[in-house]
């Protein structure tokens, strides 16, 4: 058994108060690995605040900043044109919180390099952290040597509906927000909607492992 220890962090979107507040509970754990599952940006008010906090914030604390779906929305807006879907998905209060019109693409240099560096997946001993997912029915060993799969790890849902797995290890993932934490055989989903105004959600959520402990921050931006 590894004697890794982590501290993964649900999906940010632009809020940083309460990004700030959870990190803050989470100081006496900074001798750890902190994960960050993605989507930082987007719906929230401070898309680019946040990201300037976690520049800074990795000068202090190991981190790992995996891609979300909404981070590579923000790169295919910018380098394949596709603008619109961007916008329909928070893009505007991204863009806004830069200073930017939708025609303007000029991100600040150590921003596009954070956008452009974040991974895929982190793949450990004992955990594989993903932004949404992966296949149910495949081993993680077969999806990543599937290509298509991969890029998969920013969308799939279809593991929530899934009884079993034939996984090798635990996956922790954010993606699909959901009134708390899901704790399942193999599955940590840790997105539980600090973006949101609904009741259940507005809540940002860390997971401390191995002892798959939550630390949960009420939303403080919305």
């Amino acid at each position: 058994m590894s004697e890794q220890k982590f501290i993964a962090i649900g999906d940010i979107h632009g809020c940083l108060e309460s990004m700030e507040a959870i990190l803050e509970k989470l100081k006496p754990y900074y001798d750890r690995q902190f994960v960050f599952v993605g989507d930082y940006i987007d719906r929230g008010p401070s898309s680019k605040q946040v990201v300037d906090y976690l520049l800074d914030f990795q000068k202090k604390v190991d981190c790992v900043f995996l891609r979300g779906n909404h981070e590579q929305m923000l790169l295919d807006a910018f380098n394949r044109n596709k603008v619109n879907l961007w916008m329909m998905n928070g893009g505007r209060e991204t863009l806004e919180s830069y200073g930017l019109s939708k025609d303007d693409q000029s991100l600040p240099k150590e921003h596009e390099e954070f956008y452009n560096n974040t991974r895929f997946y982190y793949n450990t001993d004992d955990y594989f952290f993903v932004h949404a997912g992966i296949s149910p029915g495949k081993t993680i060993a077969q999806s990543l040597d599937d290509e298509d799969e991969v890029h998969e790890f920013l969308w799939e849902r279809s593991h929530l509906n899934a009884f079993e797995t034939p996984w090798e290890k635990t996956v922790v993932f954010g993606h699909t927000p959901r009134p708390k934490p899901l704790k399942r055989n193999k599955m940590l989903g840790i997105d539980t909607g600090c973006v949101y105004d609904r009741i259940g959600y507005g809540k940002l959520t860390a997971v401390k492992l191995p002892e798959e402990e939550f630390i949960q921050q009420p939303c403080l931006d919305m």
